[in-house]
């Protein structure tokens, strides 16, 4: 498979909130980025453009947008050129009466906005696999869609360590009862049961089914401990779903997506999108947990040695496994199925 997949893939770059009346810089994949609204109230017209005039490449972020009879404008900060929606420049101030041609235009990238975040594709895919199936469009968490239940938006968190390590972690039932001892696990309870996983083929992710672990706290509002049943979705290869239901009637179900951006082989930053259903801790409440766990995961995950997760791609693989660890070989035999280069070895 082409060796740059990860630029035809679907990556979040910000929370969609962050981006309103004036021009913001991000950066994905190495490519510097700038994005803009038309409507600063809202709507999907969202765009994501390189970070550089194409006149004489000052960077568009230092910019601001525009808004009048002719509608918005991406205005650049050196010599005022104005860019529409479609990324032509409609407008040169030093020549007003210049009629720019198509070739004065902004490089664009395909932009959307799913789940409270701004997802970006540098590059329209070449392989079959990617222009259909799971991987063509931005990955769809369930829950988040359905209005019985509320969603919240907890982030961005920066880490010094790779996308997949992160995505590894999140996947691991058996550190709970050490790295999350008192809150989502005990070490006296740290059997777990990794129930039925199923792995798909070419660019299908993989699944697990019917997991089970003692947790003292599974979620922000409770109060007791109990054996919790779980259920995993890979869909992406920088991104996992699980879901959560307490045993003996609780009304209370979870669902938590985790959201990568790779920064680099040795760098990421993460969104979760909380969903839950039943759960009476408020939306504050629910960030705090959720800080307070990603904050228990930190220093160990930052601590592995090579950041970059070992799949066997340019060196043999170092780091053994037990049985606890069907989920996450799975996994790392999912990025070695798609030719995962960023944040591997």
């Amino acid at each position: 498979m082409d060796p740059m997949i990860e630029a035809q893939l679907w990556h979040p770059v910000i929370a969609a909130n962050q981006v309103r009346d004036t021009p913001v810089a991000c950066t994905l994949l190495g490519q510097p980025l700038v994005l803009w609204r038309e409507d600063a109230h809202g709507g999907h017209r969202v765009h994501a453009w390189a970070d550089q005039c194409p006149h004489r490449g000052a960077r568009l972020s230092l910019g601001r947008v525009l808004t009048g009879l002719h509608g918005a404008r991406l205005e650049c900060p050196y010599h005022g050129w104005q860019f529409g929606g479609a990324g032509r420049c409609e407008h040169v101030p030093a020549a007003p009466d210049f009629t720019p041609p198509a070739s004065h235009c902004a490089t664009r990238y395909e932009a959307r906005e799913q789940h409270g975040l701004v997802w970006v594709r540098l590059q329209t895919p070449d392989y079959a696999g990617l222009a259909s199936g799971p991987l063509a469009e931005p990955p769809v968490f369930a829950p988040a869609q359905d209005a019985a239940w509320r969603t919240v938006l907890c982030g961005p968190y920066q880490l010094r360590t790779s996308a997949p390590r992160l995505v590894e972690n999140f996947l691991d039932l058996s550190h709970f009862g050490f790295v999350h001892e008192g809150w989502l696990g005990e070490r006296g309870h740290a059997q777990v049961q990794i129930g039925v996983v199923e792995e798909g083929a070419g660019t299908d992710g993989l699944e697990v089914r019917d997991a089970r672990a003692w947790q003292p706290r599974a979620y922000a509002g409770a109060d007791s401990g109990a054996w919790i049943a779980y259920r995993y979705e890979v869909p992406h290869p920088f991104l996992a779903v699980l879901h959560k239901d307490a045993a003996d009637g609780d009304p209370v179900s979870n669902a938590i997506a985790l959201c990568i951006r790779p920064d680099g082989d040795e760098a990421c930053t993460a969104w979760f999108v909380m969903a839950t259903r039943g759960d009476n801790a408020s939306d504050a409440e629910l960030i705090a947990f959720q800080d307070a766990v990603f904050a228990q995961d930190r220093p160990v995950v930052e601590s592995q040695s090579p950041r970059a997760l070992p799949i066997g791609r340019t060196t043999p693989v170092a780091e053994v496994h037990g049985p606890a660890d069907r989920v996450s070989s799975a996994y790392r035999r999912y990025l070695k199925r798609l030719g995962i280069a960023l944040g591997t070895c």
